[in-house]
């Protein structure tokens, strides 16, 4: 057998690989399950606990706040410790913290029960690219990043769909909280086959951490998000706009932090050589904004189907599962390209779910006195293909440029932004639907239809302008580059 080695080089067969990537896509599985199956529960969370729309959206935003927040640190204790080490606790910590949602006695325990989830999952998920990376040869990297694409879609399919028809049927009379003790299973059945099959690969034991980068990074991400989620809330007031700026201070002083540590010798949070590459920069300032589209879409799509039009979770989750099952479709016929057309696949990924946003835009304006699902399946279907066609091209253009020794700080760097991405999304759709709703409860049936109607189609508008823009600077980029 070929001693794997973590750091820099090809890294030799291991025929294990395989059972071991296995275990490593049951835990992404379950995270994203978890994560989709929240939006479909949103309604159900809201009408058992008489939670505001604020605090609705914190339930999903706290989540992937922490998650973003944590991804970037855990990646480097992976590199420092060792990443199956990491990915057993949090796969462990995830689970605990499922069980603890669902015994949540009121919102404000789940809303820091879903907390404690997210930092657990990010302990978990940057290992997960980041041990794929290191004991795949490069020859397979395509086909096994492929293939996390589909498992990643094929959680996010059966997320709503499986998280309508629990709610649904009421288990043992738990109603939503059966969504998240589901879990337990999963959890147990992964941290088994971690302990059994996945390999303890060799920390790096030059890397320390780097306290201050850490509590510069995630305060940055508080500072930014904190504000647009709340801001609605508190009318607007100065200190909303001063957070955000000092979010943008403090992610200046944090790229600086990176670079006197590195001319010190000292070990980076973020490396200090990642944050000198233009091409990984700019791939992380691509995910963050592809991936702001889709999150809080489909947070407003729940509430606009089960709040608006009285439909059951099953029907709401049924109705978002096109585009999900795009997502899959696509990546299974993408991960044959390998390598190439990067910025092609792209822009081609996006100029889809541009049009898709366009044509939900008129199919939500369309819908009169009861939803017509058949109606949705088009337009998600193509959003659904397009982030298929772009989202293999985004991780892989991404990591391209990353060393095996970087492998965890560089998948934790990229999943934290898109993870940022989604906080972002959710906060900025959710203000627009929100806001534009109004106080659409207090309404006659047929007056708050219409205000549901007018609500999540003008919320359409900023996914379709961000996917319309990327489509945009990538075409005229590669006609650039032709030309050259």
């Amino acid at each position: 057998m070929v001693q794997l080695q973590e750091t820099g080089g090809a890294v030799g067969a291991r025929p294990g690989r395989w059972a071991a990537a296995a275990v490593l896509f049951l835990a992404s599985f379950m995270n994203l399950v978890d994560v989709t199956i929240v939006n479909v529960a949103l309604p159900a969370i809201q009408a058992g606990s008489d939670a505001t729309s604020t605090e609705l959206e914190w339930v999903a935003a706290i989540y992937v706040l922490a998650f973003a927040a944590g991804l970037l640190p855990s990646g480097r204790f992976g590199d420092m410790v060792g990443r199956r080490r990491i990915f057993a606790v949090g796969l462990a910590g995830f689970t605990v913290s499922s069980v603890l949602c669902g015994l949540a006695s009121d919102i404000a325990f789940l809303i820091a029960a879903r907390g404690v989830q997210g930092l657990a999952g990010a302990m978990m998920v940057p290992q997960v690219l980041a041990i794929l990376h290191v004991i795949f040869p490069e020859e397979e990297k395509s086909k096994v990043f492929g293939l996390f694409a589909m498992v990643s879609s094929l959680g996010s399919v059966a997320g709503p769909v499986l998280g309508g028809a629990v709610i649904s049927a009421d288990l043992w009379g738990l109603g939503w909280r059966a969504i998240f003790l589901i879990n337990l299973p999963l959890g147990i059945a992964a941290l088994i086959g971690t302990i059994r099959l996945v390999p303890a690969l060799p920390p790096d034991e030059d890397v320390r951490p780097d306290w201050m980068g850490m509590a510069l990074f995630a305060s940055a991400i508080v500072l930014l998000v904190l504000p647009l989620i709340e801001g609605r809330n508190f009318g607007w007031p100065w200190w909303s706009f001063a957070a955000m700026a000092a979010s943008l201070a403090l992610a200046g002083f944090f790229r600086s932090w990176q670079e006197r540590r590195a001319r010190r010798g000292k070990a980076q949070l973020l490396p200090a050589r990642l944050l000198a590459n233009r091409d990984f920069l700019s791939g992380l300032a691509l995910v963050t904004l592809h991936f702001s589209g889709a999150p809080g879409l489909f947070l407003i799509l729940a509430v606009f189907f089960q709040s608006g039009f009285q439909m059951t979770p099953l029907q709401s989750g049924l109705a978002t599962a096109p585009f999900p099952f795009g997502v899959m479709l696509a990546s299974t016929f993408v991960g044959r390209l390998g390598s190439r057309f990067y910025r092609g696949r792209i822009a081609l990924g996006a100029l889809f779910l541009a049009v898709a946003m366009v044509l939900l835009n008129r199919t939500i304006r369309d819908v009169g006195e009861t939803v017509d699902l058949v109606r949705f399946v088009p337009p998600l279907l193509v959003g659904g293909l397009g982030m298929g066609i772009a989202v293999a091209g985004l991780f892989q253009s991404v990591l391209a440029s990353v060393s095996a020794a970087d492998a965890g700080a560089g998948s934790g760097a990229l999943q934290a932004f898109q993870q940022i991405g989604a906080v972002l999304g959710i906060a900025i759709v959710g203000q627009i639907f929100f806001a534009t709703l109004g106080p659409a409860p207090l309404l006659s049936d047929a007056a708050a239809g219409a205000a549901f109607i007018e609500a999540a189609a003008t919320a359409t508008w900023y996914p379709a302008a961000v996917y319309a823009g990327i489509a945009l600077v990538l075409t005229l980029s590669l006609a650039i580059s032709r030309k050259a």
